[in-house]
């Protein structure tokens, strides 16, 4: 029997958006005027569940639209820092993590995505410590390290990554190392994801359903995974 995972956030206003100000919906038709309901959206590209292509950072990158179909189906490798990043918010995936998991589960495939779970998600209906806000300034939370997705860029065949917390970058990056490596290197990302400790660490695919939108640097997406 097939499962079906969704590791979607329902998409909603207020929904924490680093930087920018949260996605809005307001009523345009109502049944009782109207005969039928539709909402207007006003929201940032990278909101809710969100892919970032590569016309994000790199000046000459692909955009959303110019995804590739089979890149866009993908097999799934849950690299799962948790444990880590309960004790410390701004751990990273490191290379040592991914030869684990080779270790463990056989070669990463070829096209695959490599998702971190740390189980930030469950911090998504507070925006503060969805940011990882600190007191003081600053913000912690948790993603990939620069050398790991150097490591991945020169020795494996992947499609995109992911994280379910808000940025592929640590909260204290402040220079984008690693949207500017893995997307300047013709990959794309998944940001804000949820529930990975649900679907399988390996033998999982995933289906990542992003509207093509022309020009797109990103945009909202489903996330399903099946196995």
């Amino acid at each position: 029997m097939t499962t079906v995972q969704d590791l979607t956030h329902t998409f909603r206003p207020g929904f924490p958006v680093v930087g920018y100000e949260s996605p809005h919906r307001a009523a345009v038709a109502r049944l009782d005027t109207d005969g039928f309901r539709g909402n207007a959206w006003s929201l940032i590209e990278h909101s809710g569940t969100h892919v970032d292509a590569p016309s994000h950072f790199a000046p000459d990158g692909r955009d959303v639209s110019e995804l590739r179909p089979e890149d866009l189906v993908v097999p799934i490798a849950v690299i799962d820092i948790a444990d880590r990043v309960a004790a410390d918010p701004d751990s990273a995936v490191i290379v040592a993590d991914l030869l684990r998991h080779e270790r463990e589960h056989g070669p990463l495939p070829d096209g695959a995505a490599v998702f971190m779970h740390s189980s930030w998600d469950a911090r998504a209906g507070d925006a503060e410590a969805f940011h990882g806000i600190v007191p003081g300034g600053g913000r912690r939370s948790p993603g990939f390290a620069p050398e790991t997705v150097d490591w991945l860029i020169e020795h494996r065949n992947i499609a995109c990554i992911g994280v379910d917390s808000p940025s592929i970058d640590v909260g204290s990056a402040t220079d984008f190392p690693v949207h500017r490596r893995w997307l300047g290197a013709a990959r794309y990302a998944v940001e804000g994801l949820a529930r990975l400790s649900s679907i399988p660490p390996a033998g999982a695919v995933g289906f990542v359903g992003v509207v093509p939108f022309e020009a797109g640097t990103g945009g909202p997406c489903r996330v399903l995974a099946t196995w």
